[in-house]
């Protein structure tokens, strides 16, 4: 029987006559008394998003779900759109559902859309996603002298990150997508 420590991002739980999917989570282990999971999950059917804690000895029920490697390819304003890499088939994907992930995609991005009874309820992003620098300012001397030794860039998809003072327009980086920043630079 699946646990609340099985919760991950994504995951679609049948829980109190709803399906629900796991928008976040947390793990905690308090010194006293037993461990439990905390999660702030969205109902599928109204949009609602609720908080729950599951004490780590509950039994829970994970709604069958299929996951399908897809390909982003773009977006009207309301809805995005990705494709099957195996079988062409195209589908729409609310904003709700992308939430604050969209600022992340970019065309040819390769996502993880979770369905349900053929709708998609949510989408993971890889951990890591690799984009090109359109613009930042050039380094100056002096700057790391003040303690300045991070700046701004703008991405290849409109997203902005600090970046290390040393990277220039054109230079290639990843960007971890749990946190937001900066990973590293990558070779071209």
């Amino acid at each position: 029987m699946p646990s609340p420590n099985d919760i991950k991002k994504g995951t679609a739980i049948n829980y109190d006559g709803s399906l629900w999917v796991v928008v976040d989570f947390q793990r905690v282990s308090p010194g006293k008394g037993s461990s439990f999971v905390r999660t702030k999950m969205k109902n599928i059917s109204n949009g609602k998003v609720n908080e729950y804690n599951f004490k780590s000895s509950e039994n829970l029920t994970f709604a069958d779900m299929q996951y399908k490697k897809m390909q982003y390819l773009f977006s009207d304003g309301s809805f995005f759109t990705f494709m099957d890499s195996v079988s062409f088939e195209q589908i729409s994907v609310d904003e709700g559902t992308v939430g604050d992930d969209a600022k992340y995609l970019k065309e040819g991005l390769e996502v993880t859309i979770a369905m349900h009874e053929g709708n998609a309820i949510s989408m993971t992003l890889p951990m890591r996603i690799e984009y090109d620098i359109t613009y930042t300012e050039p380094a100056v001397k002096g700057d790391t002298a003040s303690g300045n030794v991070s700046k701004e860039a703008e991405l290849d998809n409109g997203l902005k990150v600090k970046v290390p003072i040393f990277l220039n327009t054109g230079d290639r980086i990843s960007v971890n997508t749990d946190t937001g920043e900066y990973s590293e630079r990558i070779s071209k």
